[in-house]
C-alpha cells in the first residue's frame, strides 16, 4: 500500500457509568482528552485524528470541544463501538486505523510511532502493543479498514460489536496479527494509567502537572522512572479494577 491515509479514532463518551464527565476533567490547564489529542498529533505518521463519540446530546460537548481545538468528529452508536469506529474510518477514508480510546490521556506517542511502522513493515492485517508488558494505558491498536469491514460483517454478537477488534483479536487465522512485547524498562502490566474513575484522575493529573510545560510530551519510560520513586502515587489508584474484553 503505497501512502496510505493512517486515521486515529478515538473512542469518547461523556455519560461513562464510573466517571461521568472524565474526559474533560481539567490537568494542567487543558482537558484530559485534550493532553491526548496533542500526543497523537506529534505522531509522524497519522495523518488526521477523529474523536468517535455517540449521537447522545450528551455528547454533544464533545462536537464543540472536537470543534475548538480543530479536529474531526464522528457520531455513531453508543453501544455499537465497532460500528462507530467503522464509520469513522470510511467517512474520513482511512486505510489504516489506528485506535486509542479516550481514556488514555499520556499515551506516549513515541510507542505509537514505532506501532504504527512496525504494522508498515509488516505484512499483518492487525498489531497491538498494550497486551505484554506496557502500563494499562499507554497501548494501542492498528488495523486495516478492510479486516474491520470484514470482521464486522461476520458478527453481530454483542461484545464483539462493543469492543471493536474482539471478534478480529479471536481469529488471528482470519486476519494476520501482531504482539509487540514491553522491553523491560517499560514492563509494569500491573501499573494503571488509564482513565476509569476518579482515582485514576487523580494520578494522571499528579503526573501531567509534575511535567508541566517544561516536558508536556513525557514518554512512558519517565513515568515509570517517576512512579519507582512514589509508590505513594503508585498506591492511589491500585484499587481501581479493570474492565477487560476477553
Amino acid at each position: 500500500m503505497t501512502n496510505p491515509n493512517i486515521v486515529a479514532i478515538v473512542e469518547a463518551r461523556m455519560n461513562s457509568s464510573r466517571f461521568p464527565g472524565k474526559h474533560l476533567k481539567m490537568a494542567n490547564g487543558k482537558p484530559l482528552l485534550q493532553h491526548l489529542i496533542e500526543r497523537l498529533r506529534k505522531v509522524s505518521l497519522i495523518n488526521e485524528i477523529v474523536i468517535a463519540t455517540t449521537e447522545n446530546s450528551t455528547d454533544d460537548i464533545l462536537v464543540q470541544f472536537a470543534n475548538k481545538i480543530g479536529v474531526s468528529c464522528f457520531r455513531g452508536s453508543e453501544s455499537d463501538v465497532m460500528d462507530r469506529v467503522l464509520g469513522a474510518g470510511q467517512i474520513f477514508s482511512a486505510d489504516i486505523i489506528c485506535e486509542v480510546t479516550g481514556d488514555c490521556p499520556i499515551i506516549d506517542p513515541e510507542l505509537v510511532d514505532e506501532l504504527i511502522n512496525t504494522f508498515l513493515v509488516n505484512k499483518a492485517v492487525y498489531i497491538n502493543n498494550g497486551r505484554h508488558g506496557l502500563p494499562d494505558g499507554m497501548g494501542a491498536q492498528v488495523f486495516t479498514l478492510e479486516a474491520l469491514k470484514q470482521s464486522a460483517e461476520m458478527t453481530q454478537n454483542p461484545l464483539d460489536r462493543e469492543h471493536v477488534t474482539l471478534h478480529i483479536r479471536r481469529n488471528p487465522e482470519l486476519f494476520p496479527s501482531i504482539y509487540l512485547v514491553a522491553p523491560d524498562s517499560l514492563y509494569w502490566p500491573d501499573l494503571g494509567l488509564t482513565l476509569d474513575e476518579k482515582d485514576d484522575f487523580e494520578l494522571l493529573k499528579r503526573i501531567i502537572e509534575y511535567f508541566g510545560d517544561a516536558n508536556p510530551y513525557f514518554g512512558c519510560r519517565e513515568v515509570i522512572e517517576l512512579l519507582r520513586e512514589r509508590p505513594d502515587w503508585v498506591s492511589i489508584n491500585q484499587h481501581v479494577r479493570r474492565k477487560g474484553d476477553n
